[in-house]
């Protein structure tokens, strides 16, 4: 009988060390997996927003991260003074700089774009109305 309790002991106990060994595991890879997917692109995002920040020049187009259009007419350590329109400037913090706006890109875009069709295809099938149809028939 002692035998038998004994053994029957060291199995639970060795099915103890094995499970938490699965446990281990399991977190790794949850841990990789977060890493992989979560926190590595965010730094590369953060990365790239402080290069940008760090770029600007006077006289960029930018963007603000709240929508506010401008051009940067004066850079200083932690904020910028951004001419929104004639004889208005903004001071805003650089980090408020959400992208730099590329005029020559917008143009390219457009003069590479085709012709509307469907513009065309309304012109052409304008026609006078029916009465100015019927009228113009009556004579």
């Amino acid at each position: 009988m002692f035998i038998n309790e004994a053994f029957a002991a060291s199995t639970v106990a060795s099915s103890q060390v094995a499970s938490a060994g699965g446990t281990f595991v399991q977190l790794a890879l949850i841990l990789l997996i977060f890493y992989l997917f979560l926190i590595r692109p965010q730094q590369k995002r953060m990365r790239a927003h402080f290069d940008l920040v760090n770029a600007l020049k006077i006289g960029d187009k930018v963007v603000t991260s709240s929508g506010v259009y401008g051009t940067v007419k004066k850079l200083s350590e932690k904020d910028i003074d951004l001419e929104i329109a004639p004889n208005v400037v903004i001071k805003v913090e650089r980090m408020a700089v959400g992208a730099v706006v590329n005029p020559e890109v917008k143009s390219v875009q457009k003069s590479e774009n085709k012709p509307d069709v469907k513009k065309e295809n309304k012109t052409a099938k304008k026609s006078a109305p029916k009465s100015v149809k019927a009228k113009s028939a009556k004579k």
